[in-house]
Formats: structure tokens, C-alpha cells, sequence
């Protein structure tokens, strides 16, 4: 579970400064200052949601192969997907239907910190 995690993050990683340079770089004047912000959004959650899922690896390293642990960082992946993808590409495309999928992605991120929460009380009974 830790190499699986430490690997997603990485790529997750190396994606999210790539799209965020692509979208700083080769699409700023593309953009509508709202479809700037909506992809913006997207890299934010995009690269936060990698730390946590490196998270996930390290804590796995340390707790174990916990199933709610597991499964958080299986929801931040598919958060990611699911809400930073959706807002990419919404704000590349203008097609606001695209839009509800953003909020699939952020339950899925509500999902996976509940899960880390879990883990921790699993593990931790002094908490």
C-alpha cells in the first residue's frame, strides 16, 4: 500500500505542476478571468489532495494496511479525478455541464479525510 500510494502521488504530483504551468503558461490568454479562477480551483485541490494521498503512504508505512486508510487514499485519487478533472475541463471547454461532476469529486474528498480520521482512531485509541 505505501509504494502504491507513494507512486500515485508522485504522478498526481508531476500532473499537477504540469497542468498548472500549462494553465499559467499556454492557456492564461485563452481564459476568461472566471474559467482562470475555475482552473486555478482545480490545481489547488489538485495539489493538495496529492499531499494528502502521500500522506496516506507514509501513515500506511507507519500504522499498516488499515481498510479505512486504504480506502482514503483511493477517494483523494478519485477526488482528484473526479473534481480537479472536472474543473479542468469545464474551464477549458465552457461546457457548464461538466460541472456537476465537481461535486461527485468533492465528496469523494470529504470521503477520503473521513477515512484518514478513521484510520487514526483505529490505530490510536488515545486520541
Amino acid at each position: 500500500m505505501t509504494r502504491t500510494f507513494t507512486t500515485i502521488a508522485g504522478i498526481f504530483g508531476l500532473f499537477g505542476v504540469a497542468i498548472g504551468a500549462f494553465g499559467a503558461h499556454a492557456l492564461k490568454s485563452t481564459f476568461t478571468p472566471d474559467r482562470q479562477a475555475i482552473y486555478e480551483t482545480g490545481v489547488q485541490y489538485h495539489l493538495i489532495h496529492t499531499l494528502a494521498i502521500l500522506a496516506v503512504a507514509i501513515l500506511a508505512g507507519n500504522l499498516g494496511d488499515i481498510k479505512s486508510l486504504r480506502n482514503a487514499g483511493w477517494f483523494f485519487t478519485a477526488g482528484i479525478l473526479l473534481f480537479s478533472g472536472s474543473l479542468y475541463a469545464l474551464a477549458i471547454t465552457g461546457i457548464k455541464i461538466l460541472g456537476a461532476i465537481t461535486p461527485i469529486g468533492g465528496l469523494c474528498f470529504m470521503v477520503g479525510w473521513s477515512g484518514l480520521i478513521a484510520a487514526a482512531r483505529a490505530k490510536s485509541p488515545d486520541m
